[in-house]
């Protein structure tokens, strides 16, 4: 029987989680061309990887999403400044973005400023670096804010329905 309830709510935490990752991907996309974002898909990916069943959790991989971006996005840029776009620069931005999140002790935003500073340097786009940082930026900064809210509003619908469940249990009928 112990395990009927455990496949139960495992069932229960992965539809919740899935429906608040694909809220929070539809939400974070569908503005983003209103609001300039030209690759509105970053946000959506953004927000479905933010997207945990707790908040507390949710902060901290949204700073990580966030920091991990702006100092990636950041040092590709310099490195695309200073060395160019090509195979050696690219490897270098890597190094770098890894490094520096290391030394701020943002270890766990190390792999996404690894990422941005791939997006950077090998993504083909229009425009400059410089532009290319400041939309993934944007893109990841727009798809984090979605992700806590979206949380935050689950958790406390989650809050508030548990308060009624619980005090609708303890009122006596008659």
């Amino acid at each position: 029987m112990p395990k009927r309830l455990a496949d139960r709510q495992n069932l229960t935490d992965g539809l919740v989680h899935g429906i608040m990752s694909a809220g929070a991907a539809l939400i974070a996309y569908l503005p983003t061309q209103a609001l300039g974002l030209r690759e509105g898909f970053w946000a959506a990916i953004t927000a479905i990887t933010v997207v945990q069943n707790a908040l507390a959790e949710v902060r901290a991989s949204a700073r990580d999403q966030f920091v991990g971006a702006t100092i990636g996005g950041s040092v590709g840029v310099v490195v695309s400044i200073f060395a160019g776009q090509h195979l050696a620069s690219f490897a270098l931005a890597v190094i770098l973005a890894m490094v520096l999140c290391s030394m701020l002790n943002l270890g766990s935003a190390a792999r996404l400023a690894g990422i941005t500073a791939t997006i950077i340097l090998l993504v083909p786009h229009q425009g400059s670096a410089q532009t290319m940082m400041v939309s993934r930026i944007a893109e990841v900064g727009w798809g984090v804010c979605v992700a806590i809210v979206v949380v935050w509003f689950t958790e406390t619908a989650r809050t508030k329905l548990a308060f009624l469940s619980s005090h609708r249990q303890r009122v006596p009928r008659g």
